[in-house]
């Protein structure tokens, strides 16, 4: 028998490894048909479901490598980058899915829960009040008026595969739906700025980068409380807190 390998676990999910199969465990059955539905949507490569039986969703494991973590050091050519710049571009002009995602959020519903999320960190002494307010000052630029495109929701760059310069597939789609694009790039690019020329030139059109900007510090300050509760570390070099030092 194989060896059992925890790729991710928390209270809302896990991911385990069997072999070349990766049962996905999620209390959320909504959450599941919204991921199978987006990879049969989807105009790129995604992994096969081999097969479902709730709460369990098994797929098949995907060729490549990552091109890194947030956190951790990222590898990959400039033409790898590029790849994964134009894969997003063709998920972003597909046909829209018919509902939102969680780059979707309307402006007010984001200012609201932003605002929330702000006032707990600091309230709770997450954060300091300085680095809060300037990077809360930082995200106003994403909210503004923007075209839904066909968005991952939750694109890390641990979520894309390539080998070479070729992407060989996304995982994890739960997070899918109609959204505002700049969203995904920012999510892939966070923390590896450096990478983010490469990105837009496979990308193939003009991005605001203050918009990207925006949604680097918004995200992180979204995440912060929520990956404290789930076990997990957003001051760990190169993670969300740093990447909100960053920004000011």
């Amino acid at each position: 028998m194989d060896e059992v390998e925890v790729v991710v676990a928390h209270s809302e999910r896990a991911t385990l490894r069997v072999g070349d199969v990766f049962p996905k465990v999620d209390a959320d059955q909504a959450r599941v048909d919204i991921e199978v539905e987006a990879m049969s949507l989807a105009p790129v490569p995604t992994p096969e479901v081999l097969w479902r039986k709730p709460p369990v969703l098994a797929i098949a494991a995907l060729p490549g490598t990552t091109l890194g973590r947030l956190g951790g050091p990222s590898s990959g050519a400039s033409a790898a980058w590029a790849a994964a710049g134009a894969a997003i571009r063709k998920l972003h002009d597909a046909p829209l899915p018919p509902r939102p995602g969680r780059g979707g959020r309307g402006i007010v519903a984001l200012a609201a829960e932003l605002d929330d999320e702000c006032e707990l960190l600091v309230t709770n002494g997450l954060l300091p009040t300085d680095l809060v307010t300037r990077n809360r000052r930082v995200a106003e630029a994403a909210r503004r008026p923007w075209t839904p495109a066909f968005t991952h929701g939750d694109l890390q760059i641990a979520h894309v595969f390539v080998d070479g310069d070729e992407v060989t597939g996304i995982i994890d789609w739960s997070e899918a739906g109609q959204g505002d694009a700049v969203y995904d790039l920012a999510t892939f690019t966070l923390g590896h700025e450096e990478h983010l020329d490469d990105v837009l030139a496979g990308y193939g059109t003009d991005i605001d980068l203050d918009v990207i900007h925006a949604w680097w510090s918004l995200r992180s300050l979204l995440a912060v409380r929520w990956l404290i509760e789930h076990g997990f570390d957003p001051f760990a070099p190169g993670c969300e807190v740093d990447v909100l030092r960053s920004r000011v």
